[in-house]
């Protein structure tokens, strides 16, 4: 079955107009019925391999990107007004690749305290969220990234991370990838309560 190429030139506009990646739930609400989302998706990222920007797939969502080896033709020299500490970037990773991981299994991995201003700039970029309750004693928050953090380092799954295949054989991970975005609780979690403001 060919793709119309309407369809194609529709959804084409769509993700190139968003200032956000789209999933395809949404192009098929803004498509008529009949349009093949997965054949049109297939279409422009064949058509966009080896062009400037290409077609790709972050966090389940569909966006252009400029492609990585024209990437240091963007690239500006600008002030960073808010670095991440060295603290707040081994507490992204350990959260990244634990997760669901309590704020006290975060201090044990990283051997030394935690402080709240860490944590503060982790939810102030969008990385992190809180994701339920274990359910051991004292219910303790357990934290997980977010669709940001995916989309903002380029990863379409948690499962991309550098080295996650390997940790997970060696049996220094032990999270299911594709439940990361699911709002429902792991077996060990209860949900996050909406009205609860401890982080």
């Amino acid at each position: 079955m060919s793709v119309d190429p309407g369809h194609v030139r529709m959804a084409e506009a769509l993700l190139f107009a968003s200032r956000e990646p789209l999933d395809e739930a949404t192009l098929a609400e803004r498509l008529p019925e009949d349009a093949d989302i997965a054949a049109i998706l297939a279409s422009i990222e064949e058509t966009y391999k080896g062009r400037g920007v290409n077609l790709v797939r972050l966090a389940g969502k569909w966006g252009f990107l400029t492609a990585p080896d024209l990437a240091w033709l963007l690239e500006m020299e600008r002030e960073t007004t808010r670095k991440l500490s060295r603290a707040a970037l081994e507490t992204l990773a350990i959260i990244a690749y634990h997760q669901p991981v309590t704020r006290a299994e975060i201090e044990e991995i990283r051997g030394v305290g935690l402080s709240r201003g860490t944590m503060d700039v982790l939810f102030d970029a969008g990385w992190i969220r809180p994701r339920g309750r274990r359910r051991t004693p004292g219910r303790p928050v357990t934290y997980g990234v977010t669709e940001d953090f995916l989309i903002h380092f380029g990863l379409d799954d948690i499962k991309d991370l550098p080295g996650f295949d390997e940790m997970k054989a060696a049996g220094l991970l032990n999270l299911e990838p594709g439940s990361i975005f699911s709002d429902l609780a792991t077996t060990e979690e209860d949900p996050i309560d909406p009205e609860e403001e401890e982080i």
